[in-house]
Formats: structure tokens, C-alpha cells, sequence
């Protein structure tokens, strides 16, 4: 396993930097001309390219590894040819800045490729009966594997807003998915080496991403990594529950800004604000590192502790993980704002 992570951790830092310099040489670049943007200077986009390549690039040169173990090519190649969409889509939003009508396009596409291929949730775990399970018709396993990746790609595209938070929470869903495969109940060695290298490539670019940020994801990046969490999650045997206990924050606040955005008239996929909780953190006075690291530490908690639980304790860590995101979203309502923005 070291060398999967290796070779995937070198690619993404020397993709990074090359990638840098073509979003510079080409002003592929995120101005900070908008009040919502906090950044102070402009940044190269096109980080995500670099993501992609590595871990596709690693997984294909451990391509025999993987297929020997269950997952078979066409899951593969619909899994690369969605991330494909995903990042000349991103690309030519982040050169042109596409209207969201348009930007919506080319996930869908890539969700449609993902599913005929093959990879779609068949069935979940029974939160009432142990070791029980719940399968699904054809129908609503396609419905929910597109309700799912599809509010993943756009958990992680909305999050994009602080360094480093979303790269950061990529690879942390990526080790833990791994350490989840390789216990002995769920030994999965393919979706685990899967995990692992794109938990590397995820890495490289971080170096690069955390603040202060010299590099961003750009509108493929953002998409991409939820669309991988939303895969990896998949294949491992439906493991959604995973996924959502490392990023089950984030989730809440998309789905509550969903919400509030519905209720004002407004469409909640067309309107940019600064009213998302790690915004908020922010107009609280705690720097983009602190805000970051709040994130981290509770997706780690979390993610880590699925690891032990059964179904129904899952479901009680998830009914926990409600309560923190009240009250995380209460403190940072009512408690007094720093007017003068601390982002060191």
C-alpha cells in the first residue's frame, strides 16, 4: 500500500504545480471582486485537474490489483469517464464562468455514465434488525444513487469557501473509507487502495491548498471530490452511513441553505451568500486555519467512530452530529460578530 500512496502523493504535488502555472500563464484565476470571496489577491483555479490526474493515473497503473478483487472494468471506466465530465466541465466554467444552468449539465451526465456502468446502491444496512438488510428495485436504486451523488457533488461544491476545507475533508474521507475496508467484517482491498490513493492525491494538492491557499480547486475540483466520496462510498458495499458521519456537517449546512433559500423565493442553486456556517465561523472572528481544523476534527471524530459502531449506533452519532450542528449554527448567529475579519 505504500507505493499506491506514493506514487499518488509525488503526481499530485508535481500536477499541482504545473497545473498553477497553466491557470496562470492562461489567467484562469479567481479575482476576489465579490463581497462573499475572502481571499485578498488573485488565485489560480484548475487544482482539481491535478487531483484527477493523479489518482487516475495511479489507479490505472494499479488497475489489475484493483479488478482482482471484485470491481469489474466497466465500474472503473464509467468512474473515471463521469470524473472526466466533471473536470472539463469545471474547466470551462472556471475559464467562461458558465450560468447555473448550464453548470448543472455535465454532473448529471456524469451521474447518468456512473449508473450504467454499474455503480448504483443496491442496498443498505437495516438500522432495526442487526446485520439486516434493506435491498432496492431498480428504480429507486437508481433514484437514490442519483439523489446521492448529486447532493455530494454539490456538499463539497458549496463548501468550497475556506483554504483548504474541502481537499482537507477529501482526504480524510479517503483514509477512513480506507481503515473501514481493510477491518475484517468489510475487507475490501480494491475500494481500500481505491480510498487510499485518492486520500494521497487529495494530500499532494493540500500542501498547496491550506492556507493561505495558493492554488484553488476551481469548479471541477469542488465537484469532483464529492463525486468520488459519493463512488467510493458506493462500491465499499453501500456504506453511506460512512460518508455521512465524516461529512455530515457540511451536508447539514447545504441542506439547511437549501432550505432558507426556498423559503425566501430564492433559487438555492443560483445565489451565492456568505451566510454558510463556515462563513459565519469566520464573521465570529476564528482565522480560515481554525475554522478548517473545526471541520477536520469533527469529521475524523465522527468518521473514526463509525468504524467501531453498529447500524443503530451509527444512526445515534448521526442524531448527535444534528444536535452539534444546531447548536454550532446558534453560537454562530447569536454570539457577538467580529466586525473586522481575522484571517491569519
Amino acid at each position: 500500500m505504500y507505493l499506491p500512496f506514493a506514487i499518488a502523493f509525488i503526481l499530485s504535488l508535481v500536477f499541482t504545480l504545473l497545473v498553477k502555472k497553466v491557470a496562470l500563464k492562461y489567467k484562469v484565476i479567481d479575482s476576489p471582486d465579490k463581497p462573499r470571496k475572502i481571499h485578498q489577491r488573485a488565485v489560480p483555479l484548475l487544482g482539481g485537474v491535478a487531483i484527477f490526474l493523479s489518482f487516475f493515473i495511479t489507479l490505472f497503473i494499479f488497475k489489475e490489483e484493483i479488478l482482482a478483487r471484485g470491481l469489474i472494468s466497466s465500474q472503473i471506466i464509467s468512474f473515471f469517464i463521469g470524473a472526466l465530465i466533471i473536470v472539463l466541465g469545471g474547466l470551462a466554467d472556471d475559464k467562461y464562468n458558465l450560468k447555473p444552468k448550464h453548470q448543472i449539465i455535465l454532473p448529471l451526465m456524469a451521474i447518468l455514465i456512473v449508473i450504467l456502468g454499474g455503480i448504483n446502491v443496491e442496498k443498505i444496512t437495516n438500522p432495526i434488525e442487526m446485520d439486516g438488510l434493506i435491498y432496492f428495485g431498480s428504480f429507486f436504486s437508481i433514484a437514490i444513487t442519483f439523489i446521492w451523488l448529486l447532493g455530494m457533488m454539490y456538499t463539497t461544491k458549496l463548501l468550497d469557501g475556506v483554504d483548504g476545507l474541502v481537499s482537507g475533508l477529501g482526504a480524510i474521507s479517503g483514509f477512513i473509507i480506507f481503515l473501514f475496508t481493510f477491518t475484517t467484517k468489510y475487507y475490501q482491498p480494491d475500494v481500500g487502495l481505491m480510498s487510499l490513493i485518492f486520500a494521497a492525491a487529495c494530500l499532494g494538492f493540500l500542501i498547496f491548498n491550506f492556507y493561505p491557499a495558493k492554488i484553488f480547486l476551481g469548479e471541477g475540483g469542488s465537484l469532483l471530490l464529492g463525486y468520488t466520496i459519493g463512488v467510493l462510498a458506493i462500491i465499499s458495499g453501500g456504506k453511506i452511513a460512512i460518508a455521512l458521519l465524516i461529512m455530515g456537517i457540511p451536508i447539514m449546512d447545504v441542506a439547511w441553505t437549501i432550505i432558507r433559500r426556498l423559503i425566501s423565493g430564492q433559487n438555492p442553486f443560483t445565489l451565492a451568500d456568505r451566510k454558510h456556517l463556515h462563513h459565519r465561523f469566520l464573521d465570529m472572528g476564528l482565522s480560515q486555519r481554525q475554522t478548517v481544523l473545526i471541520y477536520y476534527f469533527l469529521a475524523v471524530i465522527f468518521g473514526s467512530a463509525a468504524l467501531f459502531l453498529q447500524s443503530q449506533g451509527k444512526i445515534i452519532a448521526l442524531g448527535i452530529l444534528v444536535i452539534i450542528m444546531v447548536t454550532l449554527a446558534f453560537l454562530s448567529i447569536y454570539l457577538p460578530k467580529n466586525k473586522k475579519l481575522d484571517i491569519k
